[in-house]
């Protein structure tokens, strides 16, 4: 029963993506035109820079709190110190979340978390978090 249900949804899918092609016009008797110089390939656009929402950063870091909000915690396996992050820049939250997210800054709890957020979410937890009193 589950084949032709298959069959029937890449039908579907396939008809989808014909419908959204664009429609060539009619051939005409008219030669096609000249070929231009070719144009330098453009450069890759910039990621655009996100702007952080401290409001959705409160809701987000919650879970920090756990850690990062008692003084002098330090974890279990393996011993490592808690920096308190309040107040800190949003450039450094920032890039510290991200740099846990791709895996170059290292830490399982934190890697682990920092893969749950998207670009968004790391911008908004940077915002929250900098306007933090230390």
């Amino acid at each position: 029963m589950t084949r032709p249900l298959t069959i029937a949804a890449g039908l579907a899918l396939a008809w989808l993506a014909l419908a959204t092609l664009p429609r060539s016009a009619p051939a005409q008797d008219t030669p096609p035109p000249a070929p231009e110089a070719e144009a330098a390939p453009a450069a890759p656009a910039a990621p655009a820079q996100l702007t952080g929402n401290a409001d959705s950063g409160r809701q987000l870091t919650y879970t920090c709190q756990g850690c990062h909000g008692i003084v002098g915690y330090r974890n279990i396996y393996p011993t490592y110190h808690v920096p308190r992050i309040g107040g800190q820049s949003a450039v450094y939250l920032t890039n510290a979340l991200a740099e846990y997210k791709k895996g170059t800054r290292r830490h399982p709890t934190m890697q682990a978390q920092a893969q749950s957020f998207s670009d968004q979410d790391i911008a908004d937890i940077a915002a929250f978090l900098s306007e933090l009193k230390p």
